[in-house]
């Protein structure tokens, strides 16, 4: 079904059509400095677009919660655990609600990982739920940035990689990505190359006027023009919009932001003693406590799981407390013990290689909850490095060793999907084990496909971490020069034995 929503007029008053069904499958940028009217470029396209498709909009600054009066969406505070917003995001997708995620109140890094981990729980919903999704992200070049800036280069690649998969694997699942941003000079390149719908506004520039002209297939001698855009005045291209560059004006919108430009207003008539106003202290200053503010602090996961199990039945409530006894405390031997068992449970299910790093971790923490187990949970980041290990198979005489600490150093370097695969062949080089076939490294990253095992060990040989060469009979192996170990020769294509004796019980 083709639906064509009105986003204002062009030259001559003819209404500005924008193919809503086109723009799922094609994604679209929006450019223009401070002031040009992205905030209201993309509220026209909303408000437009409501009755048609499920959408979420990724909010730095709480703009877009106004939303909700006239149209229902869900209003989600940012200031929550990474496994939270992950859960939230994927219970959106199965029932298809419109959603605000407002990250208002977090600094520049708790904004990123926030809306990674929410775009990342969207990401990896069942293909059962991948219903159309239109996920509009305002100030991208936040969450997107072309280069590192003050924050923690693991936020960076964390938040990056998820606008990568929105912006080049969403379609598939359904998300389209609408990105707007105040510099294009600023946004990672490869994000903005996945766009190909355009509206480009006032820009001052040269280096974002010269990217908007190339962008649009323009000749740089007419990047000028941008600058001479009125505010609320697009250039718009794109096979949802038009196929030649097209000025249009954005039309009125029926919501507004709870913030607006400033106003000019009239100073107020100084009254005479204004010097004593000013400069005498009230009395009640002095005996006014200093309040300093700390950064709110999301509620973690356990303190919400632990209010739902106080949340028994009046009449049994009493039985409850009566049976239950004081917890004693664990060494941290016992408590490591318990966090191994609770980790072993979950990774001896055959399906737990093919399940997200979230949906396991959610898993996790309801396990550690049940079995009371006290002190503070692992991080989602701390969960990953063990799993990894865990997934390696590597044994404690191994893991004592001085080149297994060294495969771990050598780990950290890569990303948190790729550490588990990476482990499992140093610790058959270590080890002089036979070299894992493609089958079994691909289940090791949780896919099927051997096409992608082969595609890992070449990604290792670019970084310099490996280097694959074959023996006189054509068996793999695979050489670690920092460990000075290799695999001993492997079929690569032999089936995966786990999976066989998986399968077989």
């Amino acid at each position: 079904m083709q639906v064509g929503i009105d986003m204002g007029t062009v030259t001559g008053g003819a209404p500005a059509k924008l193919d809503i069904e086109e723009l799922l499958a094609t994604r679209l940028l929006v450019q223009g400095n401070s002031g040009s009217g992205k905030s209201h470029l993309l509220r026209r396209l909303l408000e437009q677009s409501a009755p048609w498709v499920q959408q979420v909009v990724i909010d730095p600054e709480g703009d877009f919660v106004t939303l909700s009066d006239k149209y229902g969406h869900v209003v989600v505070d940012g200031e929550r655990t990474e496994a939270e917003l992950a859960g939230i995001a994927n219970r959106i997708r199965k029932n298809r609600v419109s959603c605000v995620l407002t990250l208002e109140g977090l600094d520049l890094e708790e904004q990123m990982r926030a809306a990674a981990a929410f775009l990342n729980g969207m990401f990896d919903a069942d293909r059962d739920y991948w219903y159309p999704v239109l996920v509009v992200v305002d100030e991208a070049q936040m969450f997107a940035p072309s280069v590192g800036g003050d924050v923690s280069e693991d936020a960076r690649k964390m938040s990056l990689g998820a606008m990568t998969n929105l912006m080049c694997r969403g379609r598939k699942r359904g998300l389209a990505g609408v990105i707007a941003t105040q510099r294009l000079a600023k946004l990672a390149k490869n994000v903005a190359a996945e766009a190909s719908n355009f509206l480009m506004g006032r820009t001052f520039l040269d280096i974002d006027m010269a990217r908007a002209a190339d962008l649009l297939g323009m000749d740089r001698r007419q990047a000028e023009m941008f600058r001479d855009l009125k505010r609320g005045n697009f250039v718009a291209l794109g096979p949802a919009l038009s196929r030649r560059p097209l000025p249009i004006v954005i039309g009125a919108v029926e919501t507004s932001a709870r913030s607006s430009s400033p106003k000019l207003m009239p100073l107020p008539d100084a009254p005479q003693d204004v010097e004593d106003l000013i400069f005498t202290p009230d009395p009640e200053e002095f005996t006014r406590p200093i309040v300093r503010r700390a950064p709110p602090q999301p509620r973690p996961t356990t303190d919400i799981l632990a209010e739902l199990s106080r949340s028994t039945p009046a009449a049994a409530s009493s039985t409850a407390q009566e049976a239950r006894a004081p917890q004693p405390e664990l060494s941290p031997e016992e408590r490591e013990e318990r966090l191994s068992v609770v980790l072993s449970e979950i990774l001896d299910d055959p399906q737990s290689a093919y399940r997200t790093d979230s949906v396991l971790y959610q898993d996790f923490l309801v396990r550690a909850r049940m079995r009371r187990l006290p002190g503070p949970p692992l991080s989602l980041s701390e969960f990953r490095r063990r799993v990894a290990v865990a997934r390696s198979g590597v044994d404690a005489e191994t893991a004592a060793s001085e080149a297994w600490a060294t495969a771990l150093s050598l780990s950290s370097g890569v990303s948190d999907d790729l550490q588990g695969v990476f482990l499992m062949m140093a610790k058959a080089a270590i080890g002089g084990e036979e070299c894992p076939s493609d089958a079994r490294i691909a289940r090791a990253y949780g896919t099927h496909s051997a096409r992608r095992a082969r595609r890992l060990l070449g990604y290792f040989e670019e970084q310099g971490l490996i280097v694959v060469h074959a023996d006189f009979s054509g068996k793999r192996i695979v050489a670690f020069p920092d460990l000075q170990a290799e695999t001993a020769p492997g079929n690569a294509d032999a089936p995966d034995e786990g999976e066989a004796r998986a399968a077989a019980e």
